[in-house]
């Protein structure tokens, strides 16, 4: 193990990651110039800030917010809601949404999120309400050396059942390659050419801005995400987004609403405002957030750890993995994770604790004092405390927090080799 504790590290980074971080302003412009134009044609307006009560009929902000959404990811139709809690929320809304007994759900690229899990019904249905318990078949296309899509698996694993098949951009709490643009467009074109009926969903958290286009405009028929990771950039305090064919976004605003209701209604809680001022925020956000991870992967890998994107390798989430090696690195977890805390805006003089979240099967340690509870598009790192021990560094609405705590832990003569 590489003992590197010199902060001349960091600028060698900067001076190595040059090029790269230049990329990353092109993206950020031509997402800007999109967010933009968007705001442009709906011609949004003080007004659109307002909210009604009760029932939320007539709320003209709302109906923007929708719009503007629907045209940023080149879709039919949105649904912007502070109501969804969470992404998971937000995925279980378009699962039901969309799906009817009988049918069948395929996982594209391994197993999902450990959250997924009961709501899918996997390994087993503990009646709880799960899409095995309404007899939704679910099957999953195992990866190519537990790191890649397997394209060549898709055909066989397709079947007349099918009815969806589930695309999760991001890596979860997995080793595999988070899963950029183009193979996502691959994944729909294998997929439709088979059958074309069948709905082409995408998990979109944690990826939205950071490449030039959105799985949408490559024929996703369904995309979803959270208001607390990029799209929100780091403004939005809660809620979450669906976008798609004007049809299913329909049915999966019923799932959240009630039939008959769908988009009509829902109290927006005087969010609009924030909802906008984020999405305008964002593609800034994302940008400062993709030249933090890439510095976070630069030094990592230069404390001899393996890390997943590398430093100079193209971002399609903003999420990197962290392998700390074999053995028991439960301890260095904590050492890297208190570094963290205690350089946060919000909460630096907590100690973050390994503890049982919902729909985790594993303690999960979580270190981020984020303005916004929850928030993975502020700096954060969390592992579950299980073997291979791997770190998941995230976030970063500000470039130089990113580089202020990495620099701390270069300070820090942690144990690396514990």
């Amino acid at each position: 193990m590489q003992q590197v504790h010199n902060l001349s590290l960091i600028e060698q980074a900067e001076k190595e990651l040059e090029t790269y971080f230049k990329l990353l302003q092109k993206i950020e412009e031509a997402n800007f110039n999109k967010v933009l134009s968007a705001f442009k044609e709906e011609r949004i307006s003080p007004e659109h800030f307002s909210w009604v009560t009760g029932y939320g009929h007539d709320d003209l902000g709302r109906e923007k917010v929708d719009k503007v959404f629907a045209k940023i990811f080149n879709t039919e139709s949105a649904i912007v809601r502070p109501s969804f809690v969470s992404g998971t929320h937000v995925i279980s809304c378009c699962f039901f949404g969309c799906l009817r007994p009988g049918d069948e759900l395929l996982a594209i690229a391994g197993k999902p999120y450990d959250s997924l899990h009961e709501i899918i019904g996997i390994p087993q249905s503990k009646q709880n309400g799960s899409l095995k318990d309404f007899g939704i078949e679910y099957k999953e296309i195992p990866l190519k050396n537990e790191r890649e899509v397997n394209f060549d698996a898709i055909p066989s694993y397709v079947t007349n059942k099918t009815k969806m098949v589930f695309i999760q951009r991001s890596k979860g709490y997995e080793w595999r390659k988070s899963i950029a643009i183009s193979e996502i467009e691959k994944i729909i074109t294998l997929v439709k050419k088979i059958n074309k009926n069948i709905i082409c969903f995408v998990d979109n958290c944690f990826g939205e801005l950071t490449e030039t286009q959105e799985p949408s405009d490559v024929g996703a028929d369904l995309v979803c995400g959270s208001l607390v990771k990029n799209i929100g950039g780091g403004i939005a305090p809660c809620g979450g987004y669906v976008a798609g064919r004007s049809d299913l976004v329909n049915l999966v605003a019923s799932k959240l609403t009630a039939p008959g209701i769908a988009s009509e209604g829902g109290c927006t809680f005087d969010l609009n405002r924030l909802i906008l001022q984020g999405l305008f925020y964002a593609p800034h956000v994302v940008c400062e957030v993709l030249k933090g991870i890439s510095l976070a992967s630069y030094v990592f890998e230069k404390l001899g750890f393996k890390t997943t994107p590398r430093f100079d390798e193209p971002k399609t989430d903003i999420v990197i993995g962290v392998n700390l090696g074999k053995g028991d690195k439960s301890n260095l977890i904590k050492e890297i994770c208190k570094i963290v805390q205690i350089n946060s805006p919000i909460n630096s003089h907590v100690l973050p604790v390994s503890a049982n979240l919902p729909g985790y099967k594993d303690k999960v340690i979580m270190a981020g004092g984020t303005f916004i509870e929850g928030s993975t598009i502020e700096l954060t790192c969390d592992a579950p405390m299980r073997e291979p021990y791997t770190l998941y560094w995230q976030g970063g609405v500000n470039y130089s927090h990113s580089k202020f705590v990495l620099s701390r832990i270069l300070e820090s003569n942690l144990s690396l080799s514990s």
